[in-house]
């Protein structure tokens, strides 16, 4: 027995150790040195990328784990025998991913994933860019990396094995190997699978994308991979070219309204997890859940007829910070290959010279955050990891907003004399299952939105009294928004109406904005009132410029999406490819519009 727990061992370390070796080798190819990557990048990229390196070894040790399984109730095995055409398989899969990602990369700026299979229809074409020496090198590399491979797993493997006494223990311990493997690799025991996002740690991208195991970001990719651009096909091109033309203008004409005394203030955005109109008194919601938000929206520029675009925070943050609308079939976020071609508020915000950070208290590798934040220039992200153990501990999904925010408090005002900065702040506490540390309504869910509000406002009021108010703009806009009560059913999206609040001493004067808008119209609208350009941004709308003279608001959910303009509101189900909510009547130029939005934003992803 013993003979087949070192070999399950030893197994396992070979390829990981493989593994390993290989991200020195694929920065040394790709000029790592002319980058000026010192030695400690190389330990720190080697560090951080060990988990989907496991997570790796954990699937091509599976087909030996259960080899060796098997063989306990037999009277020999030969082991050898049996897993050399395995390993040869592997080997050369493995060998033919490490060449063609180190080789490609050069060419094009990020990790092998699935789009590599776009060009395998016109190998001609893919070929014609490369010499045949070229070709042949790499090849070569190839078979002499699948042989070397091979030839270390034959070593570690035993001849035979023979069967053991008591086999009913035997296969227990083996049955413990099997879920260790299982936890290496799901990526542990937390709320976040294993998933390519994990293993960045910088803000320089090729440092990210060499801890980045290649394998892994292959099989991952295709997993999520699909011709979004084939979904959707409601319309011929130019009958939707027609519907969609002037529904998301290219320029802004004048501004109509400035409400900033400075076009480069600080700027604090607080995505608020899930804190929907129905909360918030001034938008038509429960009168006592909100008393800082109702009591801030007097003072700031208050938009009183937003919506978010979709229901999750990680379709959400993208709809913000991306400006782009959410899909009803996929979350852009989970799919590094689209996500990163996405334009971000605070990539232009780093152009224009701020420094860039992120907070969040939850575990911010979950739908594989932490990868969109750093490829989208956030500089810095602090998350549950950064707080006390005591502390991360303190909600199911990580940090509390009272420690968040007072941790933010204490970095912003330490901030005086220092350049410009724009900080998202993402909250939690205000997520299922509610529990927050706060008894102020008898109502567990309207009390754990209570608790939010009262530490943003205890967060707003210690930022009124510090010197950084007078050149500080603060958003407060949340990720998405709430059906309540509970078993609501909101096929109208209804419950997607969300506040956004502008205040701080960057503010002119308090002001309402009733234009209907979503949330992804925040990045157009802010980059403008800064004097930047938003051009990239092309689901995005400056609200407050001229050209916008057909508000509307676009929502998806599940397989459904809602188009809402001044006549009315349109709910399709995609599934049953049918109207599913008209209010107050059927109309179908809000239906074709819709139609021709969703179709538009799919043929745009699959173009990027």
């Amino acid at each position: 027995m013993k003979k087949r727990i070192v070999y399950i061992i030893t197994f396992f370390m070979t390829v990981f150790l493989v593994f390993v070796c290989q991200k020195p080798l694929f920065m040394l190819y790709n000029s790592a040195a002319e980058k000026g990557v010192a030695f400690g990048d190389y330990l720190q990229v080697m560090w951080h990328g060990l988990s989907l390196d496991a997570a790796v070894c954990g699937y091509l040790v599976a087909v030996p784990f259960l080899v060796t399984l098997i063989s306990v109730w037999f009277h020999k095995i030969p082991l050898r025998k049996l897993l050399l055409p395995y390993y040869a398989v592997i080997a050369l899969l493995v060998a033919v991913v490490f060449v063609v990602d180190m080789g490609l990369y050069p060419f094009w700026g990020f990790k092998l994933d699935a789009s590599v299979f776009l060009y395998l229809d016109s190998p001609e074409e893919a070929l014609a860019s490369v010499s045949v020496g070229f070709l042949l090198i790499r090849v070569l590399l190839m078979l002499v990396l699948s042989v070397l491979l091979v030839w270390l797993m034959m070593k570690v493997t035993p001849r035979k094995v023979k069967a053991v006494k008591n086999r009913f223990w035997a296969t227990l311990a083996m049955l413990f190997i099997g879920g260790v493997l299982f936890v290496i690799i799901r990526g542990g025991v937390t709320e976040s699978t294993t998933n390519v996002g994990q293993v960045y740690f910088s803000s320089n991208q090729f440092l990210n994308h060499s801890a980045v195991n290649p394998a892994f970001s292959l099989l991952s990719s295709m997993g999520k991979s699909k011709d979004f651009a084939s979904e959707f096909n409601f319309f011929e091109e130019e009958k939707r070219a027609e519907l969609f033309s002037g529904l998301y203008p290219v320029t802004d004409g004048d501004s109509i309204v400035q409400v900033l005394n400075t076009n480069r203030p600080n700027v604090l955005l607080i995505l608020m997890e899930g804190f929907g109109g129905v909360f918030i008194e001034p938008l038509g919601g429960l009168p006592d859940v909100a008393p800082h938000l109702n009591r801030l929206s007097e003072e700031g520029v208050f938009f009183t007829n937003c919506y978010a675009n979709s229901f999750r925070t990680d379709r959400g943050t993208v709809c913000t910070l991306s400006g782009y609308l959410g899909l009803p079939t996929a979350s852009v976020m989970k799919i590094p290959v689209k996500s990163r071609m996405l334009p971000a508020l605070s990539e232009e915000m780093l152009k224009a010279g701020y420094a860039t950070d992120f907070l969040y208290g939850g575990d911010i590798n979950f739908t594989n955050m932490k990868s969109y934040l750093l490829s989208k220039g956030y500089q810095k992200l602090t998350a549950d990891t950064d707080f006390s153990l005591t502390e991360r501990t303190s909600n199911v999904w990580g940090v509390n907003d009272d420690i968040t925010a007072d941790w933010l408090l204490k970095q912003l005002k330490e901030r005086t004399g220092e350049g410009r900065w724009f900080t998202t702040y993402l909250t939690l506490s205000s997520h299922e299952p509610f529990d927050v540390p706060y008894n102020r309504l008898e109502e567990k869910i309207p009390n754990a939105f209570a608790y939010t509000d009262e530490c943003l406002g205890k967060l707003i009021d210690g930022l009124k009294q510090s010197e950084i108010w007078k050149d500080l703009l603060i958003i407060c806009i949340p990720d998405h928004g709430y059906c309540y009560p509970q078993g609501t059913v909101d096929r109208g999206g209804e419950y997607s109406k969300i506040p956004m609040l502008w205040l701080g001493g960057a503010v002119k004067e308090p002001l309402k904005i009733d234009k209907l808008m979503n949330q992804s119209d925040l990045a157009a609208t802010l980059l403008a009132q800064l004097g930047l350009d938003h051009s990239l941004f092309t689901f995005s709308r400056n609200i407050l410029g001229s050209d916008y003279v057909y508000p509307f608001a676009f929502h998806t959910s599940g397989g459904t999406f809602t188009f809402r303009d001044s006549t009315g509101v349109t709910g399709y189900d995609t599934k049953a490819n049918s109207v599913s909510y008209e209010e107050p009547s059927p109309n179908m130029e809000r239906l074709d519009k819709g139609k021709a939005i969703l179709q538009s934003v799919y043929d745009d992803l699959g173009s990027r």
